[in-house]
């Protein structure tokens, strides 16, 4: 079986799980951020109309070495971390956009080969919240939209969305996959949760990382931590 069929076959027994993790709820209800089920609302709870299986897939004809090492193993780990990552930023498929995101500046100016555009605001967008003007210009760029002067694309167009997700994912962690689930999360978040900035965070990356190995029928590995 190719690795690429391997991968869609994965993603697509996973995929479902992932949108109800936890909770156990219903396909049709919400997981709230404090671990109950409800119906939500279109600001609460937007991302349950928004990812979808067909549109994860459809952005990952784009980007053929995920899930792509060699091994089968490799493969369900590199698919289990991506999703642990989403499912925690995402407050578990509920949220396409940072909350209170807009009052928050993310606007290097010392990067002059994307220069933010005024009356924009690069905050966390899409499975893995997107943020900075030098990421989304940069993720723009070889997607093939404008990521400077409509940002907010990413929250409007799915495939697009995952497609920054997949962008980032295969730029900044793919290569680091080797070196345990730990790792993937400095490469994300370290700075703000590694070394005991946000322990709780981390454990709950893992957690969600360790379910969707068991899941996958996967050990996950060492050095699940950082």
């Amino acid at each position: 079986m190719s690795a690429k069929l391997l991968t869609v076959l994965l993603v697509g027994a996973l995929f479902g799980a992932a949108v109800a993790q936890n909770c156990g709820c219903a396909s049709d209800l919400c997981c709230s951020k404090y671990g109950y089920c409800g119906t939500g609302t279109a600001s609460s709870c937007a991302g349950k109309n928004f990812y979808t299986r067909a549109a994860f897939l459809s952005a990952l004809n784009s980007y053929s070495g995920f899930g792509n090492d060699g091994s089968t193993d490799g493969t369900k780990r590199e698919i289990a971390a991506f999703f642990a990552h989403v499912t925690h930023e995402t407050g578990r498929f509920c949220y396409i956009e940072e909350i209170n995101g807009a009052s928050h500046n993310y606007c290097d100016s010392s990067n002059t080969q994307y220069p933010c555009v005024s009356g924009q605001n690069y905050y966390g967008r899409g499975p893995l919240q997107l943020t900075w003007n030098y990421n989304y210009g940069a993720a723009g760029n070889s997607i093939g939209f404008n990521g400077l002067s409509n940002p907010g694309i990413v929250a409007t167009d799915v495939v697009i969305s995952f497609k920054t997700a997949l962008w980032f994912w295969m730029n900044n962690v793919h290569s680091v996959l080797s070196q345990g689930f730990g790792a993937t999360i400095r490469a994300i978040n370290g700075a703000v949760e590694c070394n005991g900035g946000n322990t709780d965070a981390v454990n709950a990356r893992v957690q969600y990382y360790k379910d969707y190995c068991s899941q996958l029928g996967v050990s996950p590995g060492d050095n699940l931590t950082c």
